[in-house]
């Protein structure tokens, strides 16, 4: 089971699977939703623009998602992985959905869980250089046995399904837990930043 560090938008390995359940596919044109229809930090309100998926929204999905997991997964062992740091909050509310299915269904899956730390963004740009911090290989990419170099990230292609959340235009999008320069991360919605938002955090 992958969650990719951008798995709202920036990300590029589940484009690499075979088969995908139907995810929620958000249009070029989609006008997103005024600030001040929710609850934003006062510290952010001149850093963004709209409100592009609100948190309850994500929680909703992110329900739906687990179901999809577990029938997906049958009665197989899950190996969660959390790309640090952008993944941490889809992760635990992802794991949370999944353990309410565990203690309230008939049958119930063991798991297990683990942790990588990627970097690879500066501003608002992606670096083409992919940082492990904290660790020295991908092995846990493929369950714990074959190591996978760097390199071969985008070149993946075992035959996988690729349960998708959303699938949103091409734009710079933070909050839940994916961040500017390690700014936003407290947000609950998924916003997209301004052009004063970029400036203020520019590293």
């Amino acid at each position: 089971m992958y969650n990719n560090v951008r798995w709202l938008s920036r990300g590029k390995v589940l484009e690499r699977f075979v088969e995908c359940f139907e995810e929620i596919k958000i249009s070029d044109d989609e006008p997103g939703y005024d600030l001040d229809l929710f609850c934003i930090p006062n510290h952010y309100v001149e850093d963004l623009e709209k409100v592009f998926i609100p948190h309850g929204l994500i929680m909703d999905r992110t329900e739906r998602l687990a179901r999809d997991v577990m029938k997906e997964m049958g009665g197989h062992h899950i190996v969660a992985l959390c790309v640090l740091k952008g993944g941490y909050k889809f992760f635990a509310d992802l794991l949370d959905y999944i353990k309410a299915l565990n203690r309230n269904s008939d049958r119930s899956i063991p798991m297990t869980v683990d942790f990588i730390r990627l970097k690879s963004y500066c501003n608002d740009q992606s670096t083409g250089d992919i940082k492990v911090i904290g660790g020295d290989d991908l092995s846990t990419l493929t369950g714990k046995i074959r190591k996978v170099r760097l390199s071969k990230i985008e070149g993946f292609t075992q035959s996988h399904t690729a349960i998708v959340g959303f699938e949103i235009p091409d734009k710079f999008v933070v909050g839940y837990a994916l961040d500017y320069n390690e700014y936003f991360r407290d947000l609950n919605h998924v916003c997209v930043i301004s052009e004063t938002g970029k400036a203020k955090y520019k590293a």
